[in-house]
């Protein structure tokens, strides 16, 4: 990483310390809402994906390659946010599974 990147996980662990502090809802709503919201970063990559290809005849080309990139990295921050809310070891939870899914696809 450079000087300007920020570390991961207590950037994450910040939003997430954010969001915990302004959130209108409570208990395994709160888990729900955090994971809907995936669902919508989702659509909004796809949104993206459409308007930077002009697929939409009636819009046009209405995004660039770097909103898709953005949209991508929105759904990761709220994909960790989300693993955060439903645990504090999400760091390491990830960090298992990245390992087993690595072990799985590259091998050793």
């Amino acid at each position: 990483m450079s000087d300007q990147d920020p570390d991961l996980w207590p950037t994450i662990d910040a939003l997430w310390t954010w969001l915990a502090g302004n959130r209108p809802h409570d208990g395994v709503d709160t888990l729900l809402l955090r994971v809907l919201k995936l669902s919508e970063e989702v659509g909004e990559v796809a949104q993206a994906v459409i308007g930077a290809t002009g697929r939409n005849p009636r819009k046009g080309v209405t995004h660039t390659w770097g909103d898709v990139e953005a949209e991508l990295c929105d759904v990761v921050i709220t994909a960790l946010v989300a693993l955060r809310t439903l645990t504090p070891e999400a760091r390491e939870v990830f960090g298992e599974h990245l390992a087993r899914v690595a072990e799985r696809s590259l091998g050793s």
